[in-house]
C-alpha cells in the first residue's frame, strides 16, 4: 500500500501476517525504534543508513536489509528515496532468520518486494501462501553483503564511534590515532579485534567502502570520491572498491 510521509503508521497494529508499503520521502529519520514484526527494508533508489546497537549499515539500491522482530534501530534518508518496507508476523519472520542482515535483490526477489509491497493489509492468507513460499526461499538463497560496520566502545575511542558517518571526515591511519588518543598502535590494535572482531586498518578499510557507497549513491561522481576519501587517484579507488566487493563502483551502483 502506498503512504505517504504525514501518515501515522504502526504495522504492529495491523493484523495481517504481512503489511507492505510504498514511500517516497526527501529526507527523514525514523528515530530509534522497534517492531513486533520482522522488517524488510528495500531501495530501489536512493541510499538508506540503518543505526544498530553498535552497528551502522548502509543499505544502497538493489539490496534489501532484515531486522528481525524486537531489534532496534533507526534508519536515516539524506537523499530522495523511495523505498519498500514490508513487516511480517512472528511466526513468518523465524522463517527468515533471527539476525540482521543485508543482501542482494536478484530480479526475481525485486519483483516478490514490489508485489508484496501493494498487497491490500486484508488480504486473504490463502492468496498469499505460494508467493510468501517463494520470497523466503528466495531471502534464505540470497547473496549476503557485508555493509555493516562495528563500532568500538572502549573509552578511548568514543569519538571513533560517536563521529561516525560516511560521508564525515576520514578516520585517521593508525599512527596518527595513536598519537590522538595516547595509546601505542598496539594497544588500538588490541582493543579493535576484541571488540569489533578486525583490525583497525581493515576497520578502517571498511569505513571507506561503506562511505564510497553512499556516496555514489548519492550520486558523487568517481574522481570526487576518490579524493574525499583520500585515495592517490581515481584508478586506485576503483581498484581497492573492486577488490572489496569484485565489481567497479558505476556496476556496483547500478546494479
Amino acid at each position: 500500500m502506498w503512504i505517504n510521509q504525514q501518515m501515522p503508521f504502526d504495522p504492529d497494529l495491523i493484523l495481517a501476517d504481512v503489511v507492505g508499503i510504498a514511500v517516497e520521502v526527501v529526507n527523514h529519520d525514523s528515530g530509534i525504534h522497534h517492531h513486533g514484526k520482522g522488517q524488510l527494508l528495500y531501495a530501489p533508489k536512493g541510499c538508506m543508513r540503518i543505526v544498530l546497537d553498535g552497528q551502522r549499515c548502509v543499505l544502497p539500491p538493489i539490496r534489501a536489509a532484515w531486522i528481525p522482530a524486537g531489534v532496534e534501530h533507526q534508519v536515516v534518508m539524506t537523499n530522495v528515496v523511495a523505498y519498500r518496507s514490508i513487516y511480517f508476523s512472528p511466526k513468518l519472520s523465524q522463517l527468515i532468520g533471527d539476525e540482521v542482515k543485508i543482501v542482494a535483490v536478484n530480479e526475481i526477489l525485486r519483483a516478490l518486494i514490489e508485489r508484496m509491497a501493494w498487497w491490500p493489509w486484508d488480504l486473504a492468507e490463502v492468496k498469499t501462501h505460494n508467493i510468501l513460499a517463494l520470497f523466503v526461499e528466495e531471502m534464505l538463497q540470497a547473496e549476503p553483503e557485508v555493509l555493516q560496520l562495528t563500532l568500538p566502545f572502549h573509552p578511548r575511542l568514543k569519538s571513533l564511534a560517536e563521529g561516525w558517518s560516511p560521508d564525515g571526515t576520514l578516520p585517521p591511519n593508525l599512527s596518527q590515532l595513536a598519537l590522538n588518543i595516547g595509546a601505542s598502535s598496539k594497544t588500538i590494535s588490541r582493543i579493535f579485534r576484541r571488540e569489533t572482531g578486525m583490525s583497525y586498518q581493515a576497520w578502517r578499510q571498511q569505513w571507506r567502502l561503506l562511505a564510497a557507497i553512499e556516496l555514489l549513491s548519492l550520486r558523487y561522481q568517481v574522481n570526487d570520491v576518490a579524493y574525499k576519501l583520500a585515495f592517490s587517484s581515481d584508478s586506485a579507488f576503483i581498484h581497492f572498491f573492486r577488490q572489496q566487493t569484485g565489481l567497479t563502483p558505476l556496476d556496483y551502483i547500478n546494479g
